[in-house]
């Protein structure tokens, strides 16, 4: 039930993120999804290496909401790189 949990939070995370950052990314359901849920990883990764967050401790809200808005502007960045 957690892992169900998880993915359901990180699609609201990501949408959260979708409607903060400006411009249109082209994302479908699942890929929303993995940028919540990555976007949490990483501000429990970074909150951990900082010190707000101990081990096993996971990421408030705000700060999944940032780290997902992180990982959409890079995803942008290299999307929108010419090959």
């Amino acid at each position: 039930m957690g892992f169900l949990w998880s993915i359901l939070v990180g699609f609201v995370i990501g949408v959260i993120a979708k409607l903060v950052h400006p411009g249109r990314d082209g994302m479908g359901l699942i890929m929303t999804t993995l940028l919540g849920v990555g976007g949490s990883v990483l501000a429990n990764f970074l909150g951990q290496l900082v010190g707000w967050y101990q081990p096993g401790e996971s990421a408030g809200l705000i700060a999944s909401v940032v780290g997902a808005i992180v990982l959409l502007v890079v995803y942008g960045k290299l999307r929108s790189r010419p090959v």
